[in-house]
């Protein structure tokens, strides 16, 4: 009899994830025969028998299992449940980040060789406590900036992470930078030391923050610890890989300044490119300052709103938008709206208003700015009455293009205000 015809009805099938599902059929001499199976995102594949166990054959065990290696290799470094349990551009967004972190070892491997050739290392001359000073002096200064950074723009980070991203990674090539050049004025080797791990620091609580804020995007299925250790995994990887080239790569350039200084510029080039090809592969679902300009922008000229893909390909990577700030930002002082700035009109935002309503008009009132005109308030009632009518539709615009509306990163500041008006409406 033919082996095909030997495959009786199929008995039962599983399926790991969002891969495809395979079947399995009772062969004639009582093994189980399972149906060849793939991964839709790797494309292996393989097939095995699994003979019953137990002594009479009856199979009282589970079949075993097999995976191809490819399979334990990447459960290694990947979340459970992948892809399902990411965000859609987990995958290009962690290709390029170790592609940047590669770029990065190999650069941080120059620069820690130039600050150890400042300090004295290998010199017979050299004096132990100088060298401690200098190190302790250059990790105090650090500390400080660390400190001061995060209490100066921790707030800001949520907002604009692809951002502060790109900063701290350029910071990053810049700290670098001024270590391998600061054995070359050795009476200043001290001062620039202080300064680069100052903007390391700086570029620690910048990254960090960013990359939790990231981790949170990423995250699907309540999987932050597992996303962030296997991000920490794939950072591992590739800090050991560059790790490696380093040590092939530094006793080739320690004998020549200019060589070292040019593959530092190559590495840095590579390193910002895939930076931003990094950032502009994430697809943010939450309204910024820039996405909602952008959005806000489209739909007050063509009347549809633009979706998740298209906002996040068009929001500027370089600078921050400002476009909005002055109209979305919280009230500094909480007995008055009015603005100091001739050119700014306030908002404050009501009490217990919910995420979705942050920037419509039934959470927010318009002020006028102070020293204008009289008719600048006609000019701000006729906006008020232009918001109560879109919003509505804007807001259904945006759930449908499938933003997420329930949570929002804009810079609000923490005033809010109770309306002392007619509950039934809030006119000017």
């Amino acid at each position: 009899m033919a082996d095909g015809a030997s495959l009786e009805a199929r008995l039962c099938s599983e399926q790991y994830g969002s891969g495809a599902a395979r079947g399995c059929c009772a062969a004639v001499d009582g093994s189980l025969q399972w149906e060849a199976w793939g991964w839709r995102w790797w494309g292996f594949s393989g097939a095995f028998t699994a003979k019953p166990e137990g002594p009479d054959g009856g199979g009282e065990g589970a079949p075993a299992t097999a995976s191809a290696p490819l399979s334990r290799l990447l459960a290694l470094f990947l979340p459970q449940g992948f892809p399902d349990s990411v965000s859609p551009d987990y995958l290009p967004y962690q290709l390029w980040d170790s592609v940047q972190a590669f770029a990065s070892s190999l650069s941080g491997s120059l620069a820690t060789h130039a600050v150890l050739l400042g300090l004295g290392v290998g010199d017979a001359k050299a004096s132990v406590s100088a060298a401690t000073a200098t190190w302790l002096v250059k990790d105090s200064t650090g500390m400080l900036g660390r400190i001061i950074f995060a209490w100066w723009k921790g707030s800001k980070l949520d907002c604009n992470a692809k951002h502060w991203r790109l900063f701290a990674d350029i910071l990053n090539d810049v700290a670098m930078f001024l270590e391998i050049m600061a054995p070359v004025y050795p009476i200043c080797f001290t001062m620039i030391v202080c300064i680069s791990n100052l903007a390391k620091c700086i570029v620690s609580v910048a990254g960090g923050a960013t990359r939790a804020a990231l981790t949170m995007h990423q995250a699907r299925r309540n999987n932050m610890a597992d996303v962030s250790a296997k991000d920490s995994s794939q950072e591992t990887l590739v800090n050991l890989a560059g790790l490696l080239v380093s040590l092939l790569m530094l006793p080739l350039v320690s004998g020549c300044p200019s060589f070292s200084l040019g593959c530092f510029f190559l590495f840095t080039a590579l390193h910002i490119y895939a930076n931003y090809r990094a950032v502009r592969a994430l697809v943010i679902e939450t309204l910024n300052e820039g996405r909602l300009w952008l959005v806000l922008k489209h739909f007050l000229q063509r009347g549809e709103v633009l979706g998740p893909t298209s906002a996040n390909r068009m929001e500027p990577l370089w600078t921050v938008s400002l476009s909005c700030s002055s109209w979305l930002r919280g009230t500094k002082n909480p007995t008055s709206f009015a603005g100091t700035s001739h050119k700014v009109t306030r908002i404050g935002v009501e009490k217990g208003s919910t995420p979705s309503s942050a920037c419509g008009p039934e959470s927010c009132w318009f002020c006028n700015p102070l020293g204008l005109a009289k008719e600048s308030w006609v000019i701000v009632r006729e906006t008020h009455h232009v918001l109560d009518k879109l919003f509505p539709k804007f807001l259904k615009g945006l759930q449908d293009a499938g933003w997420k509306t329930e949570k929002h990163q804009l810079e609000v500041d923490e005033w809010r205000a109770t309306w002392l008006l007619s509950p039934e409406k809030k006119f000017l």
